[in-house]
C-alpha cells in the first residue's frame, strides 16, 4: 500500500506547525504505527528540526529530517540564494519519497505559510499536488482565524481542499473569537474535518500534552484519513 503523506502548513510562520507535527508524530508511534516527520527546508534556527528529532526518538538523523538549512531567517528561497544555493521541486520530492518507501505515515512540514517560496519557483503547494498529500493547515484560534483559514483552503491545489483538515490552536491568551471560530468556520468548511488544540505552553511536556484529553481527540481526528 502506497503510504498517507500528510503536508502541514499554515496560515503564516510561527503558528505552531512544529507542535502539532511532533505532537502527531509521537502518537503515531506510540500506537505501533510506522511514522515519521521531515522539514526538508527551513531557515534561520533548526529548533523545529530538533523537535521533530526528539519526537521520533533519533529514527532519522537532523539531516534526514532536513537536508536543506539555511542560516538566514528569512524565506528560504532568499535565504538559498545568500548561500548562493539551489533547491528544486525534484530535490524535495526525491526525498519525501525516499523517505515513504520505509514507512506508513510520513508527516512533511512546510516552512512559513502555504505560499511561501521554498525553492526557484515552487512552494509548499506545489509540494501538496504532486505527492497528493492531505493539507493540514494550522492556524492559531483567535480573531482573524476564519479569513486565514478560508484564504489557505482557496488556494490549495484542485482536489486538496476536499481532503484538508484544519487545525486551530488556542493562543496564550484567547479572545472572544476563540470560542466561536471553529463553529463558524464549520459554515464554510466541513466541520468533522475542524480540530482544536488547547494552549500547550510555550516549552511543551511530551506526557502532560499526550495525556490531555483535548489533545487525544484532536489528533485521533487527525489520524482519520
Amino acid at each position: 500500500m502506497k503510504p498517507t503523506t500528510l503536508f502541514i502548513t499554515g496560515t503564516d510562520t510561527g503558528v505552531g506547525k512544529t507542535v502539532l507535527t511532533a505532537l502527531l508524530v509521537r502518537y503515531l508511534r506510540r500506537r505501533g504505527i510506522r511514522a515519521a516527520a521531515i522539514k526538508p527546508v527551513c531557515s534561520g534556527g533548526r529548533d523545529d528540526v530538533r523537535a521533530l528529532h526528539a519526537a521520533m526518538d533519533g529514527v532519522l538523523t537532523l539531516d534526514e529530517i532536513n537536508p536543506w538549512h539555511f542560516r538566514a531567517p528569512m524565506a528560504p528561497l532568499l535565504a538559498a540564494r545568500r548561500e548562493r544555493r539551489r533547491i528544486t521541486p525534484g530535490d524535495v520530492l526525491g526525498l519525501a519519497r525516499a523517505v515513504e518507501k520505509h514507512f506508513d505515515m510520513v508527516l512533511i512540514e512546510g516552512a512559513g505559510g502555504l505560499l511561501s517560496p521554498l525553492g526557484e519557483l515552487f512552494d509548499s503547494r506545489d509540494l501538496i499536488a504532486a505527492l497528493r498529500a492531505v493539507p493540514i493547515i494550522v492556524c492559531p484560534d483567535r480573531l482573524g482565524a476564519v479569513n486565514q483559514v478560508r484564504l489557505v483552503l482557496a488556494a490549495l491545489p484542485p482536489g486538496a481542499s476536499g481532503r484538508a483538515r484544519v487545525v486551530l490552536i488556542s493562543p496564550p491568551k484567547p479572545d472572544i473569537s476563540t470560542k466561536t471560530n471553529a463553529a463558524l468556520l464549520g459554515e464554510f468548511f466541513a466541520a468533522g474535518k475542524i480540530s482544536s488544540l488547547p494552549w500547550l505552553g510555550r516549552r511543551l511536556d511530551w506526557k502532560t500534552a499526550l495525556n490531555n484529553l483535548r489533545v487525544q481527540q484532536a489528533l485521533c481526528a487527525l489520524t482519520k484519513i
